[in-house]
């Protein structure tokens, strides 16, 4: 087998055109270790999300195999982590969206490790030129001077304080983390100006950080929440299988609300017909380990990732595929997706409203959200400007 390349098939939600020319998106894909579009073999993806590579929706060519006559066999290439240095000019993104609760955010990193097959995040690897399947969990990008950046931008005239989100689009605590320390760095800027932070993560390696989030909750300054889709170690493996166990991420609520960190937990996402039965075992599970905010997201399927969802079940629950895909179209109004504010994080329709009325029940029984807690921005102290300070008196 071959593989040549085609112009692609136009995206009919994708307004931007491509930036590069075929030319060099064609030397772009040879630089892939698996063909995009491909299905990777089980021994190539072992420990990875996602069994598919879709094309990135900006490219303007694809490849496609052809047989050629040569049917010897072909020694896989693994599927090894790569991480490419980025250097930014800006850190701290913006964002005016009505239904989330932060105006700011941070990402050290593009692209995750923990391969969670449903991440919403798994479309932005397009903007790079990549796929969002596999090249989204083994084609990284770090951003060590994100720390450096934080500082300058927190000097400038006029900047007020708001809660800093960190872990909205992939985890901060990712296992790269683990030698980039990245994250940490943020840390100890928001810590040493007194900036409000608000993490989201699945893994346990936060905990590491509990001596720098323990003093900042103690000054009302930092919040961790866990993400918790499934208590069954056999499902999250499967769905997301280099992210934290369930019983690690209990032991961190745990270990973080005995520090005094405020601790909240998501479920999310729930997947129709996959792990919704499990919201009210979650909950439970969760406010025994320290655990006194919680919050919830539908499955959301934004451009390619409704074919890396697809590929997925067909891999792994072929029996399930037809009626989770119509129970998430009946919570989309017919649709896969639906990017309406107000609409897209819990769905419309008798489903997402029953999904709806079983967490706010279960929610108030174990006794969550009866306080929500507020990070204080009033204690914001930034640091100097190089080259400017106030003169002295005397």
């Amino acid at each position: 087998m071959s593989a040549r390349l085609r112009k692609a098939s136009p995206d009919a939600v994708v307004s931007a055109p491509a930036v590069r020319s075929a030319i060099a998106a064609a030397e772009a894909a040879r630089r892939f270790s698996l063909e995009p579009g491909a299905i990777a073999e089980s021994e190539t993806r072992r420990g990875r999300g996602a069994v598919s590579n879709p094309h990135a929706r900006f490219e303007p060519v694809e490849s496609e195999r052809f047989d050629d006559g040569w049917d010897l066999p072909e020694e896989p290439a693994p599927l090894k982590t790569e991480v490419t240095i980025e250097r930014p000019r800006t850190i701290i993104a913006r964002n005016d969206s009505p239904d989330i609760s932060f105006d700011r955010s941070i990402n050290p990193y593009r692209g995750c490790e923990h391969g969670c097959v449903y991440c919403f995040a798994r479309p932005t690897h397009a903007y790079q030129g990549l796929s969002p399947g596999l090249d989204f969990e083994t084609k990284l990008f770090a951003k060590p001077n994100a720390a450096e950046l934080l500082e300058k931008e927190l000097a400038k005239p006029g900047y007020a304080a708001k809660t800093m989100a960190m872990g909205t689009n992939t985890d901060p605590y990712q296992p790269i983390e683990k030698r980039f320390r990245i994250t940490r760095a943020v840390l100890e800027v928001l810590s040493r100006t007194n900036h409000p932070v608000g993490i989201v993560t699945k893994s346990h390696l936060v905990t590491r950080d509990i001596d720098i989030l323990a003093p900042m909750a103690d000054r009302g300054l930092a919040k961790v929440a866990l993400s918790v889709t499934s208590l069954d170690p056999r499902l999250a493996r499967k769905m997301e299988p280099r992210a934290a166990t369930p019983a690690k991420r209990l032991d961190a609520i745990r270990k973080l609300a005995e520090a005094g960190i405020p601790v909240s937990v998501l479920v999310a996402p729930i997947v129709p017909g996959i792990n919704d039965h499990e919201i009210e075992d979650i909950l439970q599970a969760t406010y025994a380990a320290g655990a006194r905010e919680a919050g919830y997201v539908l499955l959301r399927l934004p451009h390619e990732l409704r074919e890396i969802v697809r590929d997925w079940l067909s891999e792994n629950y072929p029996d399930k595929l037809k009626h989770v895909f119509s129970l998430v179209g009946d919570t989309r109004g017919g649709k896969l997706y639906d990017s309406a504010w107000g609409k897209r994080q819990t769905g419309v329709g008798p489903y997402a409203w029953m999904i709806g009325r079983r967490f706010e029940q279960a929610s108030e029984r174990f006794g969550f959200n009866r306080v929500r807690r507020t990070l204080r921005t009033d204690l914001f102290t930034p640091t100097a400007r190089e080259g400017v300070g106030q003169l002295s008196l005397f």
